[in-house]
């Protein structure tokens, strides 16, 4: 078995009827790659000998009545990949509008935690650019608890290879099985070395908030937690999903990021900045000063800490009160510097290890508190999350069929009902936006102005 850490376990303590804590992706395929021509049989066959090596795919949630620790991973023993892979047809026309409603609808949807956390919708019938070639498109959806942007990415090139007919790789072990008596006692273990771990922590915390308090005093922090201006998708969320996603010229963004000397992640940040300026300037709703954003930092690498999750957080400005996109973006550009320089200071494991103290009571108690009050309108976390996560630049292929694009979407949560993910993906950079329809029921405005955005700053770079 593999206990998961505080920080996964933390993402099934957070979930909810109307907030599930899944990640997806969207990507569209091109079918006719596939050798010896596409049908879902032999599509099925390809990913359960990928599976195969895959252990993660295989795994399930255990625990035990008297565990006082997180839950266990343990092998699904009784593993069917029809419970996890599923076939519809898009209904005419086809186009981007029915694949996002089909979408949205997945999205909304629980995961059985009885068997493995994903699942995977073929989904036939897309239409494409060529009217006489057919496309079609395939859905994942994971659980947080299993995977963050970086160890999902890995997943994903798991499934995906750089030729089309690839072979499957060799078969790899799982984590095996356990016992309620095992998870209970390995548990036991873990709760009675948690004062130790807690007085270990104590310094490092200390020396953060320290660190924090001297750098807010010099001007020298990230955005506060808090700190956000209410918007319309700051507010609770209801288990209802919609999806929109954009596409652009990844060399594009790195014109832009030339002329002006900054990173590709400020870039994406000032696109997003932009749209949201406009979209809430069209409905003379723009707040007054800057909207914040969370941003997944990831840590692989940096934290000898177990778990699946191996990620922190930094509250990033947009400088959504400045009108000059220009302006925006090297204010924005300046703020990320601060901000990855207070958040390296803060360390790399700080939000891991808190999280190994949480408590599923605890978590859901606030959670409830949180969205039951006015809190989540009047005083929000932050805006939305904003997330940047790198691909390769190759073509790809998924079981055969070339990948022409793979738009992620992340959790939204009550206060914050807008994600915002993009992967860049073999020279294109692709947008993934998924909200509640309760809150923004016009996405699509939202997703067609990152090609504005695009123009405005590649305008203003020339």
């Amino acid at each position: 078995m593999q206990r998961l850490s505080g920080l996964d376990a933390s993402f099934l303590y957070l979930e909810t009827p109307s907030q599930p804590m899944h990640v997806c992706s969207i990507m569209g395929l091109d079918p006719t790659t596939m050798p010896g021509g596409y049908n879902f049989d032999r599509l099925r066959e390809a990913l359960s000998l990928r599976i195969k090596a895959m252990p993660e795919f295989r795994e399930k949630l255990a625990n035990s009545p008297l565990n006082l620790d997180h839950p266990v991973w343990v092998d699904d023993n009784n593993f069917e990949i029809d419970r996890h892979l599923h076939r519809i047809g898009l209904p005419p026309p086809g186009g981007r509008t029915e694949l996002a409603e089909i979408c949205g609808h997945i999205a909304s949807l629980p995961l059985d935690r009885s068997r493995p956390l994903w699942e995977m919708w073929v989904i036939e019938g897309v239409a494409g650019a060529d009217p006489d070639k057919k496309c079609m498109a395939v859905m994942t959806k994971v659980h947080h608890a299993g995977v963050d942007g970086v160890t999902g990415a890995n997943l994903m090139s798991k499934l995906c290879t750089t030729e089309p007919d690839a072979p499957a790789p060799e078969p790899v072990a799982g984590v095996g099985d356990a016992n309620g008596w095992r998870i209970a006692g390995g548990g036991l273990l873990r709760f009675a070395t948690r004062p130790l771990r807690l007085a270990n922590m104590v310094p490092q915390t200390v020396s953060s908030v320290v660190e924090t308090v001297l750098r807010a005093r010099d001007g020298q922090a990230m955005a506060r937690p808090f700190s956000a201006p209410r918007t319309v998708f700051n507010a609770s969320v209801t288990g209802r999903r919609n999806i929109a996603y954009a596409d652009l010229d990844l060399q594009d963004v790195k014109t832009v990021k030339d002329r002006f000397n900054v990173k590709v992640n400020d870039v994406v940040m000032a696109l997003v900045s932009g749209v949201l300026r406009h979209y809430l300037s069209d409905r003379d709703s723009l707040p007054e000063t800057s909207l914040v954003a969370s941003v997944p930092v990831s840590v692989h690498g940096k934290s000898d800490r177990p778990g699946r999750n191996q990620v922190s957080a930094m509250f990033a400005s947009l400088q959504s009160h400045i009108a000059d996109p220009v302006q925006r973006l090297k204010a924005i550009a300046d703020a990320n510097s601060v901000a990855k320089e207070h958040s390296s200071a803060i360390g790399a494991t700080l939000l891991q290890d808190w999280t190994q103290f949480a408590a599923p009571a605890v978590f859901g108690v606030a959670m409830r508190v949180y969205a039951s009050t006015r809190l989540t309108e009047s005083l929000p976390v932050h805006n939305l999350v904003v997330s940047n996560v790198p691909g390769p630049q190759v073509p790809l292929y998924l079981l055969g069929c070339e990948v022409k694009a793979m738009y992620p979407l992340g959790p939204i949560f009550h206060g914050s009902g807008l994600n915002i993910t993009v992967m860049s993906l073999n020279g294109r950079l692709n947008v993934g936006l998924i909200s509640c329809p309760d809150l923004l029921p016009d996405l699509w405005e939202m997703a067609d102005e990152f090609t504005v955005g695009m123009e405005e700053l590649l305008a203003a770079a020339r």
